[in-house]
């Protein structure tokens, strides 16, 4: 029995984002058909209470696996990523083990292509303007990920540590540049509010209490909020969510794990209309999107393991074809 062991650079190597979009559309559509088992993440503390083991499994017709990775908050004072993790899958016919991926760049792209299809799917046709709120590794992947649905001209980058934001504009001018999209305008904002005052927001921080006011935002606009993921945690005030039509990868977890919603609903400034239901379900023709041009739309994204299984599945295959990833005898 092989298993395939494929690395960080080879993962880097097989992905493309205009592809990674239209498989997180694909997994978005069969989560919402029912076609896919996947429970909502376990979590373990770890002995010192300084991080946790997370579980992520989701088994579907034809492929089954998990994501299995460590949150240690306080990697990056130690210059490590605060997740880290490998994508374990198996044949979904025999169950034997088939390979074993890195998990980083795979969580990277498939949050922010599922993004992306909600921004397709949601945004005014029209957006050009994109504001980013965060410097990380998400930022730089939703940059990208947005600019391939919308014909940007304008990107707007906003980070508490303004040298951070300026590498990261360096970093897309030449990735713009070199994907033959070096028209678009990359800058740093200098407020939350500048970065805010675009067609298109995406929040991808850290925070833990709300830096995206209602006031920043204007009607018409698309938000992705992406950064908090658990029930005490949220991006956005309890104001902005009052005024929006709510979008949701999945209803369940959202209904554990998104504080940018729960607490407003809990504040009684959410109505049940507000929720419109998953954007797997806006995919499938079951609900409606967008409805007038001035409508504020909100897509709240906490992912969940088919996304990573659904695109995983697709690099090993495409390792297998161009024969990449190290074949280890787990017999020998």
């Amino acid at each position: 029995m092989s298993l395939r062991i494929i690395r960080r650079a080879d993962v880097l190597r097989l992905l493309d984002m205009p592809g990674c979009i239209e498989l997180m559309a694909q997994a978005l559509q069969a989560w919402s058909a029912g076609e896919i088992n996947s429970p909502l993440r376990s979590r373990l503390d770890f002995i010192d209470d300084a991080g946790q083991l997370i579980l992520m499994p989701a088994s579907m017709q034809a492929a089954c696996g998990a994501k299995l990775a460590s949150l240690r908050p306080g990697n990056p004072a130690r210059g490590l990523p605060a997740i880290q993790g490998v994508i374990m899958l198996f044949d979904p016919v025999d169950g034997r083990p088939q390979a074993v991926l890195d998990a980083g760049l795979i969580t990277q792209w498939r949050t922010a292509a599922a993004s992306a299809v909600a921004t397709r799917a949601l945004a005014n046709p029209d957006a050009r303007s994109h504001g980013i709120l965060g410097t990380g590794p998400q930022a730089r992947s939703h940059a990208l990920a947005i600019a391939a649905v919308r014909a940007l001209d304008d990107v707007r980058i906003w980070g508490r540590d303004a040298h951070k934001a300026e590498i990261l504009v360096d970093e897309l001018r030449g990735e713009f540049a070199n994907r033959g999209s070096g028209s678009i305008r990359v800058r740093a904002a200098p407020s939350i509010e500048a970065a805010a005052a675009c067609s298109i927001i995406s929040c991808v921080t850290g925070a833990r209490e709300p830096i995206l006011t209602s006031s920043a935002v204007g009607s018409g606009t698309h938000v992705n909020l992406v950064g908090a993921h658990s029930a005490d945690a949220r991006e956005a005030e309890s104001a902005l969510m009052a005024r929006g039509a709510i979008y949701v990868d999945t209803l369940e977890g959202m209904a554990q794990e998104a504080g940018d919603v729960l607490i407003p609903q809990a504040e009684g400034l959410l109505t049940c209309g507000q929720i419109r239901g998953e954007l797997g379900a806006l995919l499938n023709g079951q609900i409606d999107g967008r409805r007038e041009v001035r409508d504020l739309t909100i897509y709240k994204s906490l992912g969940f393991a088919a996304q990573d299984v659904w695109l995983a599945r697709h690099v090993l295959a495409v390792a297998r074809r161009e024969r990449l990833g190290q074949e280890v005898d787990l017999d020998g």
